[in-house]
């Protein structure tokens, strides 16, 4: 539960900013152009710690990942709320983004860690719907705390569930242990190519629409950036005895398929 609370925080973060961002670029005295950095930043940072948190749970024990991310995540929020500068807010939100992005795939790896094969059916739709829900609600919650209180709110709201969490996290959760001599072998060359690939390609689909995609020279750059960190960032996950992001379930037949299957149904029922 503990750990649903902190994954709920992470995600809802994402929409209840959104909401109220005309607010913040006026207290802050932001263009429209350093405004949308406030999400930029935040989802960049949190795409590339999330592939990233498998590794690091598995050097690190979810124990101590998790307590991190929600400690930090905590701490960043409460920076956020005491920015000044524009300048100071988009550090905080990559701080968040990242940190945050740690605390939601652990709660699915968790599950499937904790729970037996015939309680998964189960579970695994409980942290799904809840999962859900944030995003659902967070423009509602985000417009209630800036028209109610003010923006700060919207990172302040954070802070006291933030503890909570941390605290509980370092308490209750005990079912791995660390694997430090894992960090031996991290692949630092795998982590630069993620970060390129994942980073730019946030960029460019946040950006592109707005920009005319390749006319934008910015755009245009990372683009190519993409590309060659997409191409090193799987070459590096199927050749390293360690890779960032392993790969091997997709040999199964069966993960592959359900997953291309879900995929589609997913894009479907979006569209």
């Amino acid at each position: 539960m503990v750990m649903v609370v902190g994954m709920f925080m992470a995600i809802l973060d994402i929409q209840i900013v959104s909401a109220s961002l005309p607010d913040i670029q006026a207290a802050l005295g932001a263009s429209p152009d350093e405004i949308s950095w406030v999400q930029t930043s935040y989802l960049i940072a949190e795409v590339i710690m999330i592939p990233l948190s498998g590794f690091l749970g598995r050097v690190m024990s979810t124990r101590i990942l998790f307590s991190i991310a929600a400690a930090g995540f905590t701490a960043a929020s409460f920076m956020c709320a005491t920015s000044s500068t524009m300048s100071e807010m988009i550090l905080w939100r990559a701080v968040q983004g990242f940190l945050g992005g740690g605390m939601i795939p652990s709660v699915f790896a968790a599950a499937f860690t904790i729970f037996p094969p015939a309680r998964r059916n189960v579970v695994s739709p409980i942290i799904g719907l809840i999962a859900t829900l944030a995003p659902t609600i967070g423009a509602t919650v985000g417009g209630y705390l800036s028209h109610t209180f003010s923006w700060h709110w919207l990172f302040l709201v954070n802070v006291l569930p933030g503890i909570a969490v941390t605290i509980g996290a370092w308490t209750l959760i005990d079912f791995d242990r660390p694997n430090w001599k894992l960090f031996d072998r991290f692949d630092w060359w795998g982590l630069a190519a993620l970060s390129a690939f994942l980073g730019s390609l946030e960029y460019v689909l946040e950006e592109g629409p707005a920009n005319d995609w390749l006319d934008d020279h910015a755009v245009a750059i990372l683009t190519a950036v993409m590309v060659v960190g997409g191409i090193v960032t799987f070459w590096r996950a199927t050749t390293q005895e360690e890779p960032i992001v392993d790969l091997s379930a997709f040999g199964n037949t069966n993960f592959a398929v359900g997953l291309s299957s879900a995929s589609r149904w997913g894009s479907a029922f979006t569209v």
